[in-house]
C-alpha cells in the first residue's frame, strides 16, 4: 500500500511540476512574432480563442491548436475551423515546429514559401491554395507525411523530391497538376503511401517501382504505357481513368537488373500490412514482462526527476528553467547532403563535413545524383563557398569603437559618403595600416525600438553568410546609441553607377561582363533563398546594392539587412515602387517574398541589356516603366535589337541576347507563381554561357583590350 502511494504521489509531483512549468514558461519571441503574423493573416478569426495579435505568450496561455515543449512551440493544429485568408510570411520562423495542420478551411493565395524547415507532418487538405508547391519543402528533410489534396494547385511540379527520404505518406490528389512524375520521386525511399489521383498527369510511371508502396492510387490522369509488374502486386492499387496502353509490356531493356522484389508483399510479413504477426504466424511484439520492465524504467527514472524537482522548488521557475532546445538561427546554411544537392549552383564548392559534425541532425548519406547538371563543373566557379554550421560561439566580425570609424570616416565626411538607401548611408573608411573598408551607419528611424544586444544578435545572424557574390561582414559598431556595419569596400563601385552615371570617358560594360554579373548575381540570391536555411528574402535587390570588384566579380550587399528593420517590407515597397525594382504583388500588398526578390532581378536583367533605369519620369509615358516597356519586345528579335545598350555598339551575339531576353521574361512575369526559383534561373544562364555561339568579330574588354577569338570570350565567363 505504500509503494502504491509513493508512485501516486511521484506522478502527481511530476505532473503538477511539468504544467507549472509549461504555464509559466514564456514562450520564444520568434515564434510569438510568426503566430502573431499568422493570426493577422487569418483575419483575426474569432476561431482563434486566446490568439492575439499583441504578442501574448502562447504555450503560457493556452492558444487554440497551439502545443508547446517548454518554451518552442512544436504543433499547430486547426483543422475544420472555417479559417480564411493566408498563413501569413514569417512561419520559417517556427523552427522547433514538427506539425502544421491547417486542413479544412478556406486559406487561399499560394502555399507561402517560408514554411516551417523541421515539419515532420504537414496537412494542407482542403482548402483552396493555388499556385505550386513551394520549393522550400524540397529542404524539409524530416518530412514525413505531407498531404495537399483537395486544393487548386496546379502546373508542373519540379523535381524537388530528391531529399525527403523520409516521406511516408504523400497525397496530391485532387488538384490540377500536369506533365509527368518527376524524377526524384524515386528517392521516396520511405513511401508507403501515394495518392495521385483526379489530377492532370501524363507520360509513364516507371518511376514509381522501387517504392515501398503499400497504397497507390492514379486514378483518374492522363497517364500512358503499360502499368508495370512490380506495381501490380501492390495490395491497395487504383489505376482506371487513364490511357494505359493494351497488350503485355516489352521485355525489359538488356543489362535491366532484376526486380528487386520491394512491392513483393511476401517481403512484408511483419511490416504495416501485418502488423500483429510474424511469418510463421507467431505474435510478436513485446511480451508482458518487456512491458513491465519498462514501466518499472519510467518509474525510476520520474522518481528520480521528482526529486531534483522538489529540491528545487524553493526557486522561481521562468522560461529559463527550461532548457530550449538548439535550433538553427537566421540565415543557418544547410545540411552537408542539401548543399551537395544544390552542386550545379556552385559546382566546386569545397565543403568539409567537419563542420557539420556536432548536428546530430546532419545525414551524411552520399547526396543522390545531380540530374540537372548541365556543365563541367572546373569551368565555371573557382571560389568555393565556404558554409560555416550555425552556433551561439561568439562573434567572429571585429568589433569596432566609433572613435575608429569617426578616425577613418573622417567624422563621416560627406567627401567620404558613397551611398545611401532607406537603412542608412555608407561611408568610405580608411585605416591606420591602409585598409580600405565601407561603414554603414544605419538610421536611429530604422531600428526604434532595438536594443544593442538585438542588435548585435542580427550582426551575428549576418556575419554567418558566406558566399563569393555576397558582400562579406567585416566589422560592426553598437556604441552611445550607434548601430553601424563594416563591409569589405569594392573598388569599382555598385552596378548602377556604371550603367547610368558613366561619362563619355568612361569605358562601357562588355556584353560578355554583363553576363557575368547577372550569373554572379543570380547564384548570390539563390545562396539566400535555396541554401540559407532559413531562406533570406533581400528585398532591396537593385542594380545599387549589387558592387563590383577590379575584375568586375558582383557582391550583393545589404543581405539579411531586411529582416530585422521594423517595417521593412514596407520601407522596401516604397524604396523600389519609386524605382520600378517592386513586383505588383508587393505594391498591392508591402510584403515581400523570394518571389518578389526574383522579380527585381529580372528588372536589374533588363538593365544590364537595355542601359536604361527602372523607372525615369522624364521618358514618355509608354516607357517611363522599364518592365512595362521592354516586356511585349523580349520575344521579338528585331524589336530586341533595338532595345539593346546602344553603349554595346551592337558587339554581343545575337543568340546569347535572345537567351538573355529569354530569362528576363520568366522574371518578371506578373504572376509571382510563374516566376522561377533561382536555382532555375542560374541554370538557365550557365546554360546560356555554354551554348553561346560567341560572336567572331573583335570584342573589347574594359580595358580597351581587343578579343577576336572564341576561347577567348568564353574564357571571360570562367569565374
Amino acid at each position: 500500500m505504500e509503494n502504491k502511494i509513493w508512485v501516486l504521489l511521484i506522478c502527481c509531483t511530476i505532473t503538477t511540476t511539468l504544467s507549472t512549468l509549461c504555464v509559466n514558461a514564456a514562450t520564444d519571441q520568434a515564434d510569438v512574432s510568426a503566430l502573431t503574423v499568422m493570426y493577422s493573416s487569418l483575419g483575426a478569426s474569432p476561431q482563434l480563442t486566446g490568439w492575439t495579435s499583441n504578442g501574448g505568450d502562447p504555450c503560457g496561455q493556452s492558444w487554440k491548436g497551439i502545443t508547446c515543449s517548454g518554451s518552442a512551440v512544436t504543433e499547430i493544429k486547426l483543422s475544420g475551423l472555417g479559417l480564411s485568408g493566408s498563413l501569413g510570411y514569417q512561419l520559417s520562423s517556427l523552427t522547433s515546429l514538427t506539425n502544421l495542420d491547417v486542413s479544412s478551411n478556406n486559406l487561399g493565395n499560394q502555399i507561402p514559401y517560408q514554411l516551417p524547415p523541421n515539419l515532420q507532418r504537414l496537412n494542407l487538405a482542403g482548402n483552396s491554395f493555388t499556385g505550386g508547391i513551394p520549393y522550400s519543402i524540397s529542404l524539409m528533410a524530416s518530412l514525413k507525411y505531407l498531404n495537399l489534396n483537395h486544393n487548386q494547385l496546379q502546373g508542373q511540379m519540379g523535381d524537388m523530391f530528391g531529399q525527403l527520404s523520409a516521406l511516408t505518406t504523400l497525397d496530391l490528389s485532387f488538384n490540377a497538376f500536369t506533365g509527368n512524375l518527376p524524377e526524384s520521386f524515386a528517392s521516396l525511399s520511405s513511401v508507403t503511401r501515394m495518392y495521385l489521383q483526379n489530377n492532370q498527369f501524363t507520360g509513364p510511371i516507371d518511376v514509381l517501382v522501387d517504392l515501398p508502396l503499400e497504397n497507390l492510387n492514379v486514378a483518374n490522369n492522363r497517364f500512358s504505357g503499360w502499368i508495370p509488374e512490380r506495381l501490380k502486386r501492390i495490395n491497395n492499387l487504383q489505376t482506371d481513368g487513364n490511357s494505359w496502353t493494351s497488350g503485355p509490356a516489352p521485355p525489359p531493356p538488356p543489362g535491366t537488373p532484376p526486380s528487386s522484389g520491394q512491392n513483393n508483399p511476401n517481403r512484408r510479413s511483419g511490416g504495416n500490412s501485418s502488423p500483429s504477426a510474424n511469418g510463421d504466424g507467431k505474435k510478436s511484439g513485446i511480451g508482458g514482462g518487456g512491458v513491465a520492465g519498462i514501466v518499472v524504467s519510467i518509474l525510476v527514472v520520474g522518481a528520480v526527476l521528482a526529486f531534483f524537482l522538489l529540491k528545487r522548488k524553493s526557486r522561481k521557475h521562468s522560461s529559463s528553467d527550461v532548457e530550449k532546445p538548439e535550433i538553427d538561427r537566421p540565415f543557418t546554411p544547410l545540411a552537408s547532403n542539401e548543399v551537395k544537392e544544390m552542386k550545379s549552383i556552385q559546382p566546386s564548392a569545397a565543403i568539409s563535413t567537419k563542420t557539420f559534425e556536432n548536428s546530430a541532425s546532419i545525414n551524411l548519406r552520399p547526396p543522390p545524383v545531380d540530374r540537372h547538371k548541365s556543365f563541367d563543373e572546373d569551368d565555371f566557379s573557382h571560389k568555393p563557398v565556404v558554409v560555416k554550421k550555425a552556433n551561439t560561439a561568439p562573434i567572429s566580425t571585429t568589433a569596432y569603437s566609433v572613435a575608429d570609424l569617426q578616425m577613418a570616416t573622417g567624422s563621416f565626411s560627406v567627401d567620404n559618403l558613397i551611398g545611401e538607401g532607406s537603412i542608412g548611408r555608407v561611408y568610405r573608411a580608411q585605416f591606420d595600416d591602409g585598409k580600405i573598408l565601407a561603414v554603414k551607419k544605419i538610421h536611429a528611424s530604422a531600428l526604434p525600438n532595438q536594443s544593442s544586444e538585438d542588435f548585435i544578435e542580427v550582426v551575428a545572424d549576418i556575419s554567418r553568410l558566406h558566399h563569393p557574390n555576397v558582400t562579406e561582414l567585416v566589422g560592426y559598431c553598437s556604441e552611445f546609441g550607434q548601430n553601424l556595419l563594416v563591409y569589405e569596400f569594392h573598388k569599382n563601385g555598385s552596378l548602377h553607377d556604371f550603367l547610368h552615371l558613366s561619362d563619355d570617358y568612361s569605358n562601357p560594360l562588355t556584353w560578355n561582363t554583363r553576363v557575368k554579373i547577372a550569373l554572379g548575381s543570380a547564384r548570390a540570391l539563390e545562396y539566400l533563398h535555396e541554401i540559407c536555411s532559413p531562406s533570406v528574402v533581400h528585398k532591396y535587390f537593385k542594380s545599387a546594392n549589387i558592387l563590383l570588384d577590379v575584375e568586375f566579380n558582383p557582391h550583393l550587399s545589404d543581405c539579411g539587412l531586411g529582416s530585422f528593420v521594423p517595417n521593412a517590407d514596407h520601407q522596401a515597397s516604397d524604396q523600389n515602387s519609386s524605382s520600378g525594382y517592386s513586383a505588383p504583388e508587393v505594391a498591392m500588398s508591402g510584403q515581400y517574398t523570394l518571389k518578389s526578390d526574383v522579380y527585381s532581378f529580372g528588372v536589374v536583367m533588363l538593365e544590364l541589356l537595355t542601359g536604361r533605369k527602372p523607372f525615369e519620369s522624364s521618358r514618355s509615358r509608354s516607357e517611363q516603366s522599364l518592365v512595362r516597356w521592354a516586356s511585349p519586345q523580349l520575344h521579338d528579335i528585331d524589336s530586341l535589337a533595338k532595345m539593346v545598350d546602344p553603349a554595346l555598339k551592337g558587339l554581343y551575339p545575337a543568340k546569347s541576347l535572345s537567351r538573355f531576353a529569354d530569362v528576363i521574361a520568366l522574371c518578371v512575369q506578373p504572376e509571382p507563381e510563374f516566376r522561377p526559383p533561382m536555382s532555375e534561373v542560374v541554370q538557365a544562364l550557365v546554360r546560356l554561357v555554354q551554348r553561346a555561339n560567341m560572336s567572331k568579330r573583335t570584342v573589347g574588354d574594359e580595358q580597351g583590350t581587343p578579343r577576336r577569338t572564341e576561347e577567348a570570350d568564353i574564357q571571360e565567363y570562367t569565374f
